[in-house]
């Protein structure tokens, strides 16, 4: 599943508002919010992209390529709590992401959002995809397909948690399957 072109959109003007320049992404996929991001930072900007799947990420860069963004992108092919426990450790990176994109495994939603409140800025932003989980956390779970409520169990799991993070001041956009913007105040 790819990032839905409307939310595309708002992640577009939130990166040109902050004057994005260093940004991190986890969960890749074939690379269309990598690009739309790449796209929108300046010639410098770099993207740390992580993903379990090269080959998904290498779908997509023949138009990363043709874009004229590759250079800004830092493919880890990794587990992202992983990769995500690595970059913490560097010196200085703590607060230097300006711009969080994560669109990746719901159930660590939490361990991702715990370790991008280190490295993202006072100031900068974490956003969340699919947080309406099919529009499944606004039904009933007796109305919920079987399939679906597992992730929509986590998912409002990680919407309430959100909701109780006096880090993070939260706005919830209903575009897509649901975005999270988190903009980190302490």
């Amino acid at each position: 599943m790819g990032t839905a072109p409307d939310a595309g959109q708002l992640m577009a003007i939130l990166l040109q508002l902050l004057n994005a320049k260093r940004t991190i992404e986890i969960g890749v996929f074939t690379g269309y919010s990598l690009l739309l991001t790449a796209l929108n930072l300046p010639e410098d900007g770099k993207i740390i992209a992580i993903d379990v799947d090269r080959a998904a990420y290498e779908m997509g860069l023949p138009v990363i390529k043709k874009a004229g963004v590759e250079h800004k992108i830092d493919f880890i092919e990794s587990e992202a709590l992983q990769a995500l426990d690595e970059i913490v450790q560097k010196p200085d990176t703590e607060g230097s992401f300006d711009f969080a994109f994560v669109d990746a495994d719901k159930v660590n939603f939490w361990n991702y959002h715990e370790r991008l409140m280190k490295l993202v800025k006072v100031g900068g932003l974490a956003v969340y995809d699919n947080t309406l989980w099919r529009g499944t956390v606004a039904v009933p779970e007796d109305a919920v397909r079987q399939k679906l409520k597992e992730g929509r169990k986590l998912t409002m799991e990680f919407n309430d948690l959100l909701a109780k993070d006096a880090r993070v001041q939260i706005c919830h956009a209903s575009i897509g399957d649901g975005m999270t913007i988190c903009r980190r105040i302490s």
